[in-house]
């Protein structure tokens, strides 16, 4: 029997909860700005208009928020890196498309070796707690390796919304990353209750392990896994009035296994179904948990980790479909998403080295529209 467990958000892929104690006399590099090619001068400079067009982000145009920066301190004793993006404002009853929004920021991976788990969290200036409402999505995005299902995208790496979902460390498995892969950082904001929150920061702590530690094992290379209802286009769709069901399809290229899947849906979202077509089978269905209002609470998670994983061959065509239940009575722009997001482990992973790109395509400058 498949193991379910309910959560909210976008995914949370764990075989075991891992409650790794971080020494508090440990010593860590001071806060820096990240590396993103991009100095206080070039930020003055940057343009008023920013537009978004990842997976997550839809093309979007928004005002740019001033002075908003990503900073990372790494702790080497605890072998966790934390990334921090802020200060942004944040005032109360302002939606996402009316929010000066972040520019893209550039993280440079300071070393060889596995990102095991992301841990999201928002802030003030004093480190209070901010409530992860604020938070539309945040979205790490590898330039340089190519998504496995979607080439013409770059790797989608994480993800979180205003459920600030958890991505817990699975043990044996990491993200493979080398020194200086550049991951872009996509923030957007909005404030939908009565409460203005200023020197707001996201802060997302990566634990991590370097290759060259001789007292760890290896770990097996997983590869984010995000099936979309649009296939491999931008995320965000039209939402129409009533129920509605949108359908999309994908093609697996290499051989491997699934470890887990859950799935992401906004308000009015009742459910994601993923399917082998090929194999004529259901591997997974998710029932969203709603409110009396239909707005959304949490998506389920089914691991196949115990069963050794859900077997993909290549050529295997995945369809992934979203249902929900609009109530307002009229169509509700960019309104909905249907995604289930999972991790993939190849069967030969050196087929997957053509994946890895040496240089980025056009998105060294944080900030700037950056077309797919």
């Amino acid at each position: 029997m498949k193991k379910t467990l309910t959560m909210c958000g976008v995914i949370l892929l764990a075989a075991v909860m891992t409650a790794a104690q971080q020494n508090p006399s440990a010593t860590s590099k001071d806060i820096q700005p990240a590396q993103s090619g991009l100095d206080e001068g070039a930020a003055k400079a940057m343009p008023t208009q920013h537009q978004h067009h990842g997976f997550m982000q839809e093309g979007m145009h928004h005002a740019l928020a001033k002075g908003v920066k990503l900073e990372t301190k790494v702790d080497e004793a605890a072998r966790t890196i934390t990334l921090r993006v802020g200060p942004m404002t944040l005032p109360a009853h302002t939606d996402h498309m009316k929010m000066p929004q972040p520019p893209d920021l550039i993280w440079t991976v300071p070393m060889d070796g596995w990102l095991l788990a992301y841990h999201p969290k928002l802030v003030d200036a004093s480190g209070n707690a901010v409530p992860g409402t604020v938070l539309h999505h945040v979205a790490f995005w590898n330039e340089n390796r190519a998504d496995f299902l979607c080439p013409n995208k770059e790797e989608h790496i994480f993800g979180a919304g205003s459920e600030m979902t958890d991505w817990t460390e699975m043990p044996g498995y990491g993200y493979r990353v080398r020194k200086g892969f550049k991951i872009r950082v996509e923030t957007m904001m909005y404030n939908p209750t009565q409460t203005s929150y200023d020197k707001t920061y996201l802060e997302v702590v990566i634990p991590y392990q370097d290759a060259n530690d001789s007292a760890s094992a290896a770990r097996k290379n997983v590869y984010p896994a995000w099936m979309d209802v649009t296939s491999c286009g931008n995320s965000a769709y039209d939402l129409p009035a009533g129920k509605s069901e949108k359908t999309g399809t994908v093609t697996v290229k290499y051989d491997g296994v699934l470890l887990g899947v859950g799935g992401h849906l906004h308000d009015y979202g009742r459910e994601v179904v993923l399917k082998d077509v090929s194999r004529k089978e259901t591997v997974a269905t998710l029932d969203a948990k709603v409110d009396e209002k239909g707005h959304l609470e949490a998506v389920p998670v089914k691991l196949f980790v115990q069963e050794g994983g859900y077997k993909f061959a290549a050529g295997d065509v995945l369809r992934v479909s979203a249902m929900y239940d609009n109530p307002t009575g009229r169509l509700l722009h960019d309104g909905a998403m249907g995604i289930a997001v999972g991790y993939f482990v190849a069967a030969d992973d050196h087929k997957m080295a053509g994946l890895q790109r040496n240089t980025t395509r056009g998105h060294d400058m944080a900030g700037m529209t950056h077309d797919q």
